[in-house]
C-alpha cells in the first residue's frame, strides 16, 4: 500500500554542523511543526555535534 504525502509520519535529513555527514530519521509532523535540531555523534570526526534539519 503507498503512502500518502500528507501522512503525520516522514524522512527527514539531519545534516551536520560539522561536516557533510547526515542521518535520515522520522519525524512527525503533527506534533513538531519547527525543524528539529539535536546532538547526534559524527562518526567522521568522532565527537558530538549539532545536527540541523535539511531540506
Amino acid at each position: 500500500m503507498a503512502k500518502k504525502s500528507k501522512d503525520a509520519r516522514s524522512y527527514i535529513k539531519l545534516v551536520s554542523s560539522e561536516s557533510d555527514h547526515c542521518y535520515f530519521v522520522q519525524k512527525n509532523r503533527n506534533n513538531t511543526k519547527e525543524r528539529l535540531e539535536l546532538r547526534k555523534y559524527d562518526p567522521t570526526i568522532r565527537k558530538h555535534v549539532k545536527y540541523k534539519e535539511g531540506k
